[in-house]
């Protein structure tokens, strides 16, 4: 309720204001804003977004009714609204929003400029002009014959409008509760009425001769374009505001009620609807108006019912009010309107703009729209960003220079084949035998551009010279992702490689043994010349796939043989010949599959992440591990740490047993080496939580059920080190102790309870451990309990119920860890 109120304390004022500055007879803002507020309200898509008569479509409207004549105007509202219509069952309103900003904010600029020259004019206490070159042309006549009565009205109004935002102290919270537009109009028309100043004042006449739309009459292709105009403007402002609400509803801290995300094609819908309705009642034509939005989420609105009950407030005031309204100056309603029309020359999108480097697009865009009109406009503006864009497309600034004698070659902009004969002169330049880093700072490379930087690297290598490839930032540039769908992601195991089944099939297969009378390749070591091939990076001024597909000569430039390989993998079941000693093996020698897929995997890091990760560890070295968790699991190989919890270097802890057992304090064969690790975590290293992980078809649980009931467990060292997961089989067996369940289901089998009841069970042992009791008593260690479940990728947390301070709780309930955003993952 108080949302809708000071909504329509604001609209009101504005919606007389901005028919004054349309010259539309003033009961068709007042139709406009209500039917803005009931049928848009209902209809549209954002449900926070308050529709209106706006200052975007002033202009256009103020020349379509100098042209047409009013009710015809109505018509075209009406057929723009059926446009939108059509366009949102086309479901192409996100289309609306490829419009480059700059051309927009342009645009806006350019409508405020116009609304402001003409508004000028009866602040002065004249007549507006039909364009805005006639109204710069007449505004030394108008200086010269000035109205002292309306000015001083304007410059009251203006001086409150700017002055009542910033009353200070506690009376300042308070007044500024009223709307500043409504409180400005309001004491200006008190103080000219008590002052008995003669100014033109607002005339609202009957309701019964209020004027409906009449058939369109005019050439087909100015209807045409009107109704077009009307249209593009009224949608893309409506869009761009329903985003731009969006935003505020989310950066909204108070109330904390969740606001669905606008649907812009149902929002184009709505806006339809609604100027088919304000049109044939009579009304302006509607868009979403950002002012209004903006105190509607400012006020704690939750709903459409705040935009649909102010449209009702509207509607009872044109009613009602009429008395009322009939006592306000058109000179406050005109100050109040170019107010607006210069704040929509926004200086936050001037920044904007020009920190994009889109300047002139913005510029032109603005005086386009007020010499010639805003669809006008709007198309010179398109046609110089498309300009700019391609001038930056073709232009690329390409320098060499010597530091350390390294060649540096720097290629600023992006490279296609217009930028070809340069690059190669520069790269020419180079002389053979020397190191050259190519720093390429651009987001695109076309094929010719590709084809030229790969012949240049692969004649240098092979005359002994190095090439490396970099971004602005001095990351080296990715290797190429294989175009074939064979290629392996990174956490293939070895045995699934499919790239490299060919070398994979012949295990007893000779390493490259054309070779061996030559010197060996060069794989692996970052200092020989295949290691100028960049790593993986995620450097953002780098080329991308392109660019990285340079390194696929190398294979052929670093050795003896002229003949190139056909096909270059980068997978690393593929590098079987790799030595990452720099030696090679005697020829006939034949390496065993284990080795080799070792060793592959080794080169693939030192090839691929060593060179991303080096910082990173060199610091870890000189800082110290400082992790922040003990993460103890089972030593199964399906179970990689890293990946299930998305940790790095210096993140965990770990420690790996069979079965993920945590051997109680002097228990018969303890293992001392579980304990110490404990010790050394929570005493030394100081973590903060302790999680025991376990996982679905567990072995060691496998094995434990199996176990004939009395058996003592003596005999191998694998049944010895089990005896540890007894109580764990105790415990589900005993009916005293609550069953641990996964969340919405039960188990799956009896291997899967155990492995679920071994967690909980592990947590009760760590509290045995003094190390363990002592923290948890201080409130400075947490325990956790999770289960990953292999099959479905799928991890779940022990509920806080069975104590992340030590506490026990009854549920042993693991709860399903859902995926999350990245701005849910951040707050």
């Amino acid at each position: 309720m108080s949302a809708s109120i000071s909504v329509f304390l604001i609209a009101l004022p504005l919606s007389l204001g901005i028919a004054l500055a349309t010259g539309a007879p003033l009961q068709a803002g007042l139709v406009a804003a209500a039917v803005g507020g009931l049928v848009v309200g209902r209809l549209g898509g954002a449900p926070l977004q308050v529709s209106g008569p706006a200052a975007g479509l002033t202009v256009v409207t103020a020349d379509l009714i100098h042209q047409f004549g009013w009710r015809v105007t109505c018509a075209i509202t009406v057929c723009a609204g059926l446009a939108q219509l059509g366009l949102a069952a086309l479901r192409v309103a996100r289309s609306a929003l490829a419009v480059s900003p700059a051309i927009v904010h342009g645009m806006l600029a350019g409508i405020g400029v116009t609304i402001a020259l003409a508004q000028l004019h009866i602040v002065l206490g004249g007549k507006p002009q039909s364009s805005a070159i006639d109204n710069v042309r007449g505004l030394p006549a108008q200086l010269a014959n000035l109205h002292p009565g309306a000015l001083s009205v304007s410059l009251l109004t203006i001086a409150l409008l700017l002055a009542w935002p910033r009353i200070p102290g506690r009376t300042g919270r308070i007044v500024r509760k009223i709307p500043g537009a409504l409180a400005a109009v309001t004491i200006t028309t008190a103080l000219a009425a008590l002052a008995g100043v003669s100014l033109e004042r607002v005339d609202l006449p009957s309701w019964s001769s209020h004027a409906l739309p009449a058939l369109p009459e005019g050439p087909v292709l100015g209807l045409l374009a009107a109704v077009l105009t009307v249209t593009l403007v009224g949608s893309v402002e409506s869009l761009l505001s329903a985003v731009a609400v969006d935003k505020l509803a989310a950066a909204r801290k108070t109330p904390g009620v969740h606001i669905p995300r606008a649907r812009l094609d149902r929002e184009l819908a709505g806006q339809g609807a609604g100027n088919v309705v304000s049109g044939a009642l009579g009304g302006l034509p509607i868009t979403g108006v950002a002012v209004r939005s903006a105190a509607n989420v400012a006020t704690g609105a939750v709903s459409r019912n705040s935009t649909m009950l102010h449209g009702l407030w509207i509607a009872i005031a044109a009613l009602l009010l009429v008395p009322v309204l009939d006592l306000i100056p058109l000179a406050a309603l005109a100050a109040l309107v170019m107010v607006v029309g210069v704040q929509m020359v926004n200086l936050v999108h001037l920044r904007s703009v020009q920190r994009n480097r889109e300047m002139l697009v913005y510029v032109v865009t603005l005086a386009a729209v007020v010499l010639t009109g805003v669809l006008e406009g709007v198309v010179i503006g398109i046609a110089v960003a498309v300009a700019v864009a391609l001038h930056r497309l073709t232009r690329t600034r390409i320098t060499v220079e010597v530091q350390d004698g390294v060649h540096r070659v720097r290629a600023r902009g992006q490279l296609t084949f217009l930028a070809v004969p340069r690059l190669s002169r520069v790269l020419h330049q180079v002389p053979w035998d020397v190191d050259c880093v190519v720093e390429l700072d651009g987001s695109f490379m076309d094929h010719a551009a590709f084809e030229a930087l790969h012949d240049w690297q692969t004649a240098h290598i092979a005359h002994g010279g190095t090439a490396e490839f970099t971004g602005r930032a001095g990351g080296r540039i990715a290797e190429p992702a294989m175009e074939s769908p064979t290629c392996c992601p990174p956490w293939t195991p070895w045995r699934n490689h499919q790239c490299g089944e060919h070398a994979l099939a012949q295990p007893n297969a000779l390493p490259r043994t054309e070779q061996t009378d030559h010197a060996p390749p060069t794989v692996g070591p970052p200092t020989t010349a295949a290691s100028t091939v960049g790593p993986p990076t995620t450097d953002p001024s780098a080329v991308g796939l392109y660019a990285a597909g340079l390194s696929s000569a190398v294979a052929s430039a670093t050795g003896p043989s002229t003949a190139a390989p056909s096909t270059v993998s980068l997978c690393a079941a593929d590098l079987c010949t790799a030595d990452l000693s720099g030696t090679h093996p005697s020829a006939g020698v034949a390496r065993s599959p284990g080795i080799r897929q070792l060793t592959n995997g080794i080169s693939s890091f030192q090839r691929n992440t060593a060179p991303l990760v080096r910082a990173e560890l060199a610091r870890l070295a000189r800082e110290g591990q400082r992790p922040s968790q003990l993460f103890l699991t089972c030593a199964d190989s399906r179970l990689v740490t890293s990946m299930i919890t998305s940790s790095g270097p210096g993140d965990l802890f770990t420690v790996r047993n069979v079965g993920n057992l945590v051997p109680l304090p002097g228990a018969d064969g303890a293992d001392d080496s579980v304990a110490a690790a404990i010790e050394y975590a929570v005493d030394v290293l100081r973590v903060e939580s302790i999680t025991v992980c376990g996982h679905s078809g567990c072995g060691a649980m496998q094995a434990l059920l199996n176990t004939p009931a009395g058996a003592d467990g003596a005999g191998t060292p694998l049944r010895r080190w089990l005896r540890h997961g007894l109580p764990s089989l105790e415990r589900m067996r005993n009916r005293q102790h609550s069953l641990a369940r996964i969340s919405g289901r039960l188990p799956a089998d009896a291997v899967e309870q155990l492995c679920l009841t071994n967690v909980v069970q592990q947590l009760e042992h760590l509290r045995a451990h003094e190390s363990v009791a002592r923290r948890l008593a201080e409130g400075t260690l947490e325990l956790h309990g999770m289960y990953f479940h292999v099959g479905e990728a799928q991890a779940y947390l022990l509920t806080d119920g069975v104590g992340s301070r030590g506490d026990r709780g009854d549920e042993e309930v693991f709860n399903l860890v859902a995926p999350t955003t990245l701005e849910e993952s951040r707050a």
